[in-house]
């Protein structure tokens, strides 16, 4: 939190002396998982905006994206937190550019106990297409892997969960089933009843808040909106 703290303090004293403030990339603060110091999330306060919300943190995940080393311990780490959840699993879908973690992924669970419907040989990793007013398309030669298959979905991050409730529609749309989400990063452990299996979760980061942009506290502070974010990353808006 005093992080936070800093941040408000720091943007009210360059405001005040007409100086910029320090950039993103120069404050992050590390975050080891609770159970797995291998894992780090590097997360810098400030004030942020995604398609729903605002939020006080942005938080990125891009190591575990890009990574294979820590794609590999991630997905160790997410399978033992389903391997007693999850008893079939065909397909992952990935958002977010989560397609390495997403192989990683399904070659561990590969090794567990958790098994495919019937006739299936091995999981497959798809990703969406996403249109001009976000909405999920799934081609006629991806179909198959999520018409009558138990889905998986992967996430970046997780804030409202309104983005997964959105691709749960579009998958069920399509036929396919969705068992388990994951996100690396979730402020929520269920969605909609289903089970979310986050790496890192609000506990993880003190003071994380997302707010309705009416109620943002930094908006009525005059504090503007540093960049625009979502799981591929961010956008400077100043």
């Amino acid at each position: 939190m005093s992080g936070l703290s800093d941040f408000i303090q720091d943007n009210s004293v360059m405001r005040e002396g007409n100086k910029k403030p320090k950039a993103i990339h120069e404050r992050f603060i590390e975050f080891h998982a609770q159970d797995d110091e291998q894992i780090v999330l590097n997360a810098v306060p400030g004030h942020f905006a995604t398609i729903q919300s605002h939020i006080n943190y942005y938080v990125d995940v891009t190591s575990m994206k890009v990574r294979t080393k820590e794609a590999r311990e991630a997905a160790k780490h997410l399978v033992e937190k389903m391997r007693h959840k999850v008893q079939v699993l065909d397909t992952i879908v990935c958002m977010d550019g989560t397609q390495v973690l997403g192989a990683y992924l399904a070659e561990e669970v590969e090794k567990t106990n958790i098994g495919m419907s019937p006739h299936h040989e091995t999981i497959r990793v798809v990703c969406p297409e996403v249109n001009s007013v976000n909405q999920l398309l799934f081609r006629e030669n991806i179909k198959p892997s999520i018409q009558g298959r138990k889905i998986f979905l992967l996430l970046a991050t997780m804030s409202t969960g309104e983005t997964v409730r959105q691709s749960m529609e579009c998958i069920e749309y399509y036929g396919g089933d969705v068992i388990g989400v994951s996100s690396i990063f979730s402020t929520r452990h269920v969605v909609d009843s289903t089970d979310v299996f986050p790496i890192f979760t609000i506990d993880d980061l003190p003071g994380y808040e997302s707010y309705k942009p009416a109620d943002c506290p930094f908006c009525k502070k005059g504090i503007p909106i540093e960049a625009m974010v979502n799981g591929y990353g961010y956008s400077k808006l100043r």
